[in-house]
């Protein structure tokens, strides 16, 4: 006959012998585990005659339960005392300052921006800037826009009440003015040299800066940002106008393969004009530039129009040039994946702290920028 208080008071005195739960639980797959010894007990219940079951049964079963129930309380006692002593020696030192956390974060926009201007300024342009309100001569007429163009509409264009002279001003629907006045101003130097606001021949400048036309929707908004770019020399030629957009494009979205084709286009103040395609990939819901089958419009350019020229007092005989203008927060979303150009201006805080950038991150190493 089996002694089941002898087993009983054997596995009493090993299990609270044990020193940790690692301990305790090698005894309990030894008992009551599928090959433990009082689970091959309850196996040998089927062996028995039905006598010798009503006799052992119980007693069996008795053992098994008594040392589970010693084994849960063990195992509750070894765990009190384990979080007492994670307790005493993992604290919290409340005198400690908290961490720093910086809350700021850099717009889209403005990283962009400061990108772009990385850019072309490695490329050797200075940077020309101008007012937001501007009068209709910098904004269409020296431009080149005829007195009946839709652009001068007030569906298309935000215009200000008139001055006491009957003028009336607009907010700018381009940067383009700003390219006038650093053509017409070729002597004013009463700012930094490296703003360009107003020089002679040759002129090499990009003109970043908020603009604003009456359109609004997923990608079209109020008011939205302009880089524009202008140079001005002797036997400038479209070559030249590709090799800078290709020179820009590659950097700003860090791939070495561009490959961009010109298509016909008219534009008031360049002739001829064109729009600027780069090759892409839309497969997979992003845009991967310098890859892929398709094709998308990504900047308006074309050669300076004589009449520009002659407008701002130089000669289309002995000065050429040529001129851009790219969508900043349109070239945000294609590097960054924002895909409403609305919500750049819906200030939304969430919005901002998931595509906003810090202004302490390690510098890209394509532009230098952080």
């Amino acid at each position: 006959m089996t002694d089941y208080a002898k087993i009983a008071q054997d596995l009493d005195q090993r299990i609270a012998g044990a020193a940790d739960l690692a301990a305790l639980e090698a005894i309990r797959v030894e008992a009551l585990g599928k090959t433990g010894s009082i689970s091959e007990l309850l196996k040998s219940l089927g062996r028995m005659s039905p006598d010798e079951r009503r006799v052992e049964g119980p007693q069996i079963n008795g053992l098994r339960d008594g040392v589970a129930t010693h084994i849960a309380r063990r195992k509750a006692a070894l765990e009190a005392a384990e979080l007492d002593a994670k307790l005493a020696s993992e604290h919290v030192d409340l005198t400690l300052p908290p961490p720093y956390e910086r809350k700021g974060r850099v717009h889209p926009t403005m990283q962009v921006l400061d990108e772009m201007i990385a850019v072309f300024a490695d490329l050797g342009f200075a940077l020309a800037e101008g007012p937001d309100i501007e009068d209709d001569f910098h904004n269409f007429t020296a431009l080149n826009f005829p007195p009946k163009h839709p652009a001068r509409e007030m569906h298309d264009t935000f215009w200000l009440p008139e001055d006491e002279k009957g003028e009336r001003k607009l907010l700018r629907t381009h940067t383009s003015p700003v390219q006038i006045r650093t053509m017409q101003q070729g002597q004013n130097r009463t700012l930094p040299g490296w703003i360009a606001q107003g020089q002679a021949p040759p002129i090499r400048v990009i003109v970043p800066g908020r603009t604003y036309r009456s359109d609004s929707d997923a990608t079209h908004t109020p008011m939205f940002h302009q880089l524009e770019g202008l140079v001005i020399d002797r036997d400038i030629h479209m070559g030249h106008l590709k090799w800078t957009l290709d020179q820009f494009i590659a950097r700003y979205f860090e791939t070495p393969s561009v490959e961009t084709r010109f298509r016909p286009h008219h534009f008031p103040f360049t002739e001829p004009s064109a729009e600027m395609d780069v090759r892409c990939d839309r497969s997979g819901g992003d845009v991967k530039i310098g890859q892929g089958d398709d094709w998308m419009e990504i900047v308006g350019c074309g050669m300076v129009h004589p009449n520009v020229l002659r407008n701002c007092g130089l000669d289309p005989d002995e000065w050429q040039g040529f001129a851009f203008g790219f969508g900043v927060d349109r070239l945000g979303s294609l590097k960054y994946g924002m895909p409403d150009l609305r919500d750049m201006f819906a200030a939304d805080l969430r919005w901002l702290q998931h595509y906003g950038f810090s202004a302490f991150q390690a510098p890209n190493p394509a532009t230098g920028l952080s």
